[in-house]
């Protein structure tokens, strides 16, 4: 108790340069923590993918699509269980800003393999009764009002028109990692609509979305799959949903490397700032440090003092960093909408939070601790003078 109120009385004896430096070092500290959290949001799909799906798509890109024959050859595959398929809608509600993901896709099997989506079962019903019906994530629902009953009007970009869905259902993630951003409609309600319009643009899908069983044999079976249709018009690439949500990541590396590069500067330069407070605390005391060898004291015992009274400084800093960064998170999201559909403040983020917090006060407390440790007592006494 008598070292912590050591520690106390010098981190605070000059306040305004203590109150500035901890100021600064909740700047960091929170800058960091919000960073990292748009770096781990950017991978919110991958984490939240499944082993136990493939995604099939065109060998050529993901804007050519696949025929609608192909999905009884892929049920015959070995290790396939469940077969499903969506078509990108590309729809625009309201305005252009609000933007967010609309699949056509077969409601049974598709909800067959995405169980982490939980919808109450009237809803499921109602949806599967009405052709014309959609459901959402929980999200995407709160960030607009929708309730069930509503209808949403969605203009059409890849497919023009004006098209407006009755809202059925609203599902809740599993998880805090699950999609809640989404909008599924009927695949059979837009083919068929495309059919009458387009007729050379039916019958095709974006993807297929592959159940296994086997989640070690992923390879295997989709090496089987594109053996399937080896040398055929439509060529495919199956993959694991991980590796298919990396692949989107990955058009945004240059971005993520430059916020991971920022997020490291930011706190080398509260570091650099702390060694300064450091310093200047250190050749302030240079006489009392005098003193206490004088009386006996060890220089670790100087030491301990510099280096407890920075790591003090830091962690208080960095505990009240750490707190401003959730509510901070939280209306970023709120603000993001649906262009981060999972935003929140990870317990590895927290953890790295408070790392840099107790890595910047080591490091900023070593120079002038070894200076201190290392000072003569005359020399010392004389700055008194």
């Amino acid at each position: 108790m008598f070292i912590l109120k050591l520690l106390l009385k010098n981190a605070f004896r000059h306040k305004l340069r203590t109150s500035l430096t901890m100021v600064g070092l909740v700047v960091a500290i929170c800058a960091f923590g919000l960073l990292r959290t748009i770096i781990d949001a950017w991978y919110a799909g991958v984490e939240g993918s499944s082993s136990t799906r493939l995604v099939t798509r065109s060998a050529i890109s993901l804007t050519f699509p696949l025929p609608m024959n192909y999905a009884q050859r892929l049920k015959s595959v070995e290790g396939v269980a469940g077969i499903s398929w969506s078509n990108w809608f590309g729809g625009i509600y309201i305005s252009e800003r609000n933007f967010f993901p609309q699949f056509a896709v077969e409601p049974v099997s598709y909800l067959a393999l995405y169980p982490e989506y939980r919808l109450k079962d009237a809803e499921r019903i109602a949806w599967l009764r009405d052709r014309q019906g959609v459901i959402v994530g929980r999200k995407l629902a709160d960030k607009f009002g929708w309730k069930v009953g509503d209808q949403i009007p969605l203009r059409g970009t890849i497919y023009p028109g004006t098209w407006t869905f009755n809202l059925r259902g609203i599902w809740d993630g599993a998880e805090a990692k699950t999609d809640e951003s989404q909008l599924l409609m009927h695949w059979s309600y837009l083919n068929e609509s495309i059919r009458k319009l387009y007729p050379k643009r039916a019958d095709a899908v974006g993807v297929y979305i592959l159940g296994i069983n086997e989640p070690q044999n992923a390879a295997l079976i989709s090496q089987r799959v594109d053996e399937q249709f080896k040398n055929s018009l439509a060529e495919t690439l199956t993959e694991t949903e991980s590796a298919f949500q990396l692949s989107f990541v990955s058009m945004s590396e240059a971005i993520l490397v430059a916020i991971n590069a920022v997020s490291l500067i930011i706190v080398v330069i509260i570091m650099a700032v702390m060694a300064n407070t450091m310093t200047m605390t250190a050749r302030e005391r240079l006489a009392e440090y005098a003193t206490l060898k004088a009386l006996g004291f060890a220089p670790s015992f100087v030491v301990k003092l510099l280096f407890g009274e920075s790591l003090l400084i830091a962690l208080i800093g960095g505990l009240a960093g750490l707190a401003l960064t959730l509510p901070l998170a939280a209306g970023f999201a709120q603000a993001a909408g649906t262009l981060f559909p999972v935003f929140h403040v990870s317990t590895l983020t927290m953890s790295l939070q408070l790392l840099a917090a107790v890595v910047v006060g080591a490091v900023a407390a070593a120079w002038p601790a070894w200076k201190m440790s290392r000072i003569d007592i005359v020399q010392g006494l004389r700055h008194v003078a």
